[in-house]
């Protein structure tokens, strides 16, 4: 395959901290279209991976191409979604689905229009591409309540509401539940029919699973999160 025919395409990145290397060098090169799982341990390495993956961190060192582009943040924030990185949607405190399908709402409006709290219909309209035939859920019910699997569909859901062209999901292994996992890969090789949508694995994914590409990717650290410098914009 010719290197124009990657929608990304990485070469020795790296990202580093004061602390240390948070990883690389290390290269990854992704193809347009279906869903591509990186194989690496879990992490702060492996997440700030992903992160640089959807415009949202700056490397280091290294270059990233995407979109016809060499290392151009803003550019890749611009055509990419992210989520299921809990540094960036993540929520702490409880709120009820409610509550975020209307925050999301008006976080779309412009300024000066005035969004109504969240119906019926507009979780429908925002969550029901991502969640295919799984059941929605209540408008009335805690973020903390739900079921791993639908709460990871509901974030993806508010964070792919414009569909761009990248879609980019923390990782499948962060729900505790096997079968889980596997319900919301099938989820993402669907979203993949019309995206191209990046996630990560630490067992990569089986052969059957309608999966794209598989990457094992080495020079990552893990633990927990010290500092990110993640890169602003919306």
């Amino acid at each position: 395959m010719s290197e124009s025919s990657y929608l990304l395409d990485g070469r020795d990145m790296a990202v580093h901290a004061p602390w240390g290397t948070v990883y690389g060098p290390t290269d990854v090169k992704i193809r347009e279209g279906g869903v591509t799982v990186i194989e690496g341990v879990g992490g702060r390495g492996r997440a700030s991976l992903m992160l640089t993956l959807a415009g949202r961190m700056r490397l280091s060192g290294g270059t990233l191409s995407a979109f016809g582009r060499d290392n151009d943040h803003h550019h890749l924030f611009a055509n990419s979604a992210l989520a299921l990185v809990d540094e960036v949607d993540g929520v702490a405190e409880a709120v009820t689905v409610k509550d975020v399908v209307s925050e999301r709402l008006r976080w779309d409006a412009p300024w000066f229009k005035w969004v109504r709290a969240a119906h019926e219909e507009d979780l429908e309209r925002l969550c029901r591409p991502v969640f295919g035939d799984f059941p929605l859920p209540t408008l009335g019910a805690y973020l903390t309540d739900l079921p791993e699997l639908t709460d990871a569909l509901l974030r993806i859901a508010l964070a792919n509401v414009k569909r761009p062209p990248l879609l980019v999901v923390g990782g499948t292994d962060q729900l505790t539940r096997e079968a889980s996992s596997e319900l919301l890969l099938e989820r993402l090789v669907a979203l993949g029919e019309h995206q191209t949508v990046i996630t990560a694995d630490v067992n990569g994914a089986p052969a059957t699973s309608g999966v794209a590409d598989v990457i094992a990717v080495h020079n990552l650290t893990d633990g927990e999160f010290a500092r990110l410098d993640v890169a602003e914009g919306r």
